[in-house]
């Protein structure tokens, strides 16, 4: 095991409400660790509904998922949280000292408060509903997030119909021997403009498109050689292949939080609403992952929910303090804390 990272406060889940969070950690003068299991932040904002219209933050008419979180990112700037992005929290223990030891696959953390803002779970690929993928992921089959490697002189079969599976084609042309893109039918999710430059490159004959539902793979000796399919007309036929992309999108998981020992109820975690504070001491919940009576998952609910964690992360790590109510129209500790000063 990694030396743990040290620090007062580790955000789990870097969507709006773990962004916001690490905002009003901030301003209580509380510095933050934020890990998530995307390559980047915005959680559920940015897969889910990048650029479709948000009407309901307080102060903005009128915002796309991406133009939120760009906002978010910029009003934390001033606190400077340390991000852990592409790896997924899988243990969580309490240790003697009253401090919880947390780790993922890449690093390890000793954090004073935890805070779970992890939506409704960790957004993980999709794969493919057929057998014998496992040992040929990461060396002949990839998921669309990943680094992929070169495919020059290969033949690439994509699976997918939105604009990571479109992207990833294109990105292929010149350099594979063919390219395929594979999906139930001839019609995608996409951006015009990424469909319309798939389309030219079709026309071009740099690539191509087959209607087929996967059913299983062949391969010999370690190597991939095909997949079979059910095309148009329902019969199974094979398409040969070096490389599979599984480009499906992402589908957000529950994963460990279920075995970290922590009270839940219909698969979330029941807080006290004064802070926000889960069954365990120092480990608060705020956003779509915890439950109250009169719950509504909103992000704006979520904002409040993180402003009052951050009060009872003070309280918690500071008892023997009075915890003080300043205004960033006033206060001058806070413009200190923002930079302004």
């Amino acid at each position: 095991m990694s030396t743990p990272i040290e620090t007062d406060a580790l955000v789990i889940g870097a969507g709006p409400v773990g962004l916001f969070q690490a905002f009003q950690l901030g301003l209580q003068g509380i510095s933050c660790h934020m890990v998530d299991a995307l390559p980047h932040v915005g959680g559920q904002c940015v897969e889910l509904y990048a650029d479709k219209p948000i009407y309901d933050i307080p102060g903005i008419p009128v915002c796309t998922g991406r133009e939120l979180v760009e906002r978010l990112q910029q009003q934390i700037a001033p606190f400077k949280p340390t991000l852990h992005l592409g790896q997924t929290v899988d243990t969580l223990h309490a240790t003697p000292d009253g401090r919880w030891l947390i780790s993922s696959e890449h690093a390890t953390w000793l954090s004073k408060t935890v805070f779970i803002a992890a939506g409704v779970g960790a957004f993980m690929p999709r794969s493919l509903p057929i057998d014998g993928l496992t040992p040929h992921i990461g060396h002949h089959i990839w998921f669309g997030n990943q680094h992929l490697p070169s495919f020059a002189g290969q033949d690439l079969l994509v699976t997918g119909d939105g604009d990571q599976a479109l992207q990833i084609c294109l990105d292929a042309v010149g350099q594979a021997k063919s390219i395929t893109l594979m999906h139930r039918r001839e019609h995608f999710a996409a951006t015009s403009e990424r469909q319309q430059a798939f389309k030219a490159a079709q026309a071009a004959g740099a690539l191509r498109f087959v209607a087929g539902q996967p059913t299983g793979l062949e391969a010999s000796n370690e190597r991939l050689n095909a997949l079979r399919h059910l095309n148009a007309e329902g019969e199974e036929v094979t398409l040969a292949c070096d490389h599979i992309v599984m480009a499906l999108g992402l589908s957000p998981k529950l994963g460990p939080v279920s075995q970290w020992g922590l009270e839940m109820e219909r698969k979330q975690l029941p807080v006290n609403t004064e802070t926000f504070a889960t069954s365990a001491a120092g480990i608060f919940a705020v956003g779509d992952i915890n439950t109250y009576p009169g719950k509504k998952k909103l992000i704006l609910c979520g904002f409040h929910e993180a402003t009052l964690a951050a009060f009872g992360a003070a309280a918690h790590l500071w008892p023997q303090d009075k915890t003080l109510l300043q205004y960033t129209t006033t206060s001058t500790t806070l413009h200190k804390r923002l930079g302004l000063l």
